[in-house]
């Protein structure tokens, strides 16, 4: 990746190693009480709920259907369920604390927690998803931490950067006309108006990676 800052290590940065963290399971929720946000087991990952869409049912007396987007807070990867209101799930004793991108050395990255000043160190396949979408300059970034451990970490849910690269703009183009590939400093490519620039801080959807306008 380019536009990192590279330094040595230095002592005393905590290696965090979140795959074999065990999960402090609590009570258990109900679909219809989930709000997003929260965080419940499944298939024994903890998994964070961003979207929720209800169904109400056509036939008088019928059950409203709940349809669940979640998304592997260690993976990344999206998780749907579809269920009644009354289905049961585990719900996950899960914190985010405040964190700031220090700097990349190699394939390491290490962020400092907000809070408390501590180093905390994430290698590069362990947030492979998440690592195009921010840098130094980056606010609104938390760790999640479960059972005293980092099992990740969450992207705000709109991020601004600035186009490296792109093709010139056309005179006159509307933000209708046919997409064009921009490249920002992380080396993320995103498909944005032909009447952008390069130099112009573009907001960006975290979640899908589309362009969301100028900043």
């Amino acid at each position: 990746m380019t536009g990192r800052r590279r330094k040595p290590s230095p002592a005393g940065v905590i290696d965090v190693a979140f795959r074999n963290a065990a999960l402090y399971l609590l009570a258990m929720i109900k679909a219809n009480a989930l709000k997003t946000g929260a965080v419940v087991a499944i298939d024994g990952a903890p998994c964070v709920l961003e979207q929720v869409t209800v169904q109400t049912p056509s036939a008088r007396g019928g059950a409203s259907l709940y349809k669940l987007r979640f998304r592997n807070a260690v993976s990344g990867q999206k998780v749907d369920r579809s269920c009644k209101g009354d289905q049961a799930f585990q719900d996950v004793e899960l914190r985010r604390r405040p964190i700031q991108f220090s700097y990349q050395r190699g394939d390491s990255y290490v962020f400092t927690d907000l809070d408390d000043y501590s180093e905390i160190m994430l290698m590069q396949h362990e947030i492979e998803r998440e690592a195009p979408y921010f840098d130094e300059d980056t606010e609104g970034l938390q760790a999640l931490v479960c059972d005293g451990r980092v099992i990740g970490i969450e992207l705000p849910p709109v991020v601004e950067m600035p186009v490296v690269e792109c093709e010139p703009s056309i005179r006159g183009a509307s933000a209708t006309a046919r997409p064009k590939p921009a490249t920002m400093p992380t080396g993320l490519v995103v498909n944005v108006p032909e009447y952008l620039s390069p130099g112009e801080t573009i907001r960006i959807d975290t979640r899908t990676g589309e362009f969301l306008g100028r900043a």
